[in-house]
């Protein structure tokens, strides 16, 4: 039956009048309610760099277009923007590419700031990260791949100071048995619905003190 209704939907949803939310043409919305055609929508992303950056003037981002970068051996970026602010402050400004910034802002709107106030009973003021563009391997290593931060389609989330002054990091909180904890795995899980891969401290050493957020090739949450 959830073949029959897709099928339909594909072939004749042109012509029915579907919200956009459920229409798998209409251009993706930050304020919509995620659902089964938010990861389709965001793919579509990585070939339309018009409708991308037009998607995200619709969030609460204050960010500028960067000019494309080709540094060889793997590293560069198109279609990337300098980000000064997000819905919150996020201190040092950083490179994304426009799909990853779409993820950022639709994962802070829909999973982060409603978890904060579920559990925490005060929304996030500030994001701490460890950077986004950096032209190096996977871990840093002189042999293997690529990262995703290579060509600035990761960004590495480090901790959250919210509007009451609570300062929460990975590093510290992470493996703890109260509400920061179940703050941090909450949207860390979350993350998966916007991303395509998200590791933190149950992945491997190398995450113990940071949430890694990626849209890259591979799908993995962990």
């Amino acid at each position: 039956m959830v073949v029959a209704i897709t099928a339909a939907v594909l072939t004749h949803g042109r012509q029915w009048q579907l919200p956009d939310q459920y229409n798998p043409w209409a251009r993706l919305s930050i304020t919509d309610e995620p659902g089964w055609l938010t990861r389709y929508k965001l793919e579509r992303l990585d070939s339309e760099p018009a409708v991308c950056l037009a998607v995200l003037e619709q969030a609460t981002v204050q960010f500028q277009p960067v000019a494309d970068r080709a540094m060889g051996s793997g590293c560069g970026f198109d279609n990337a923007v300098r980000i000064e602010r997000t819905s919150v402050q996020v201190g040092e400004a950083f490179t994304l590419s426009c799909p990853a910034a779409v993820s950022l802002a639709l994962w802070e709107r829909h999973a982060l700031q409603p978890a904060a106030q579920s559990i925490l009973g005060s929304s996030v003021r500030r994001i701490e990260h460890y950077g986004s563009f950096a032209c190096r391997n996977v871990y840093g290593r002189e042999g293997g791949r690529r990262s995703q931060h290579a060509t600035a389609d990761a960004l590495d989330v480090a901790g959250f100071v919210l509007e009451d002054g609570r300062r929460i990091t990975v590093a510290a909180h992470w493996r703890g048995d109260d509400e920061r904890a179940v703050f941090l795995h909450r949207i860390h899980d979350q993350a998966c619905h916007f991303f395509d891969s998200v590791f933190g401290p149950e992945y491997n050493a190398a995450h113990a003190d940071h949430l890694h957020l990626d849209r890259g090739p591979y799908r993995l949450c962990r």
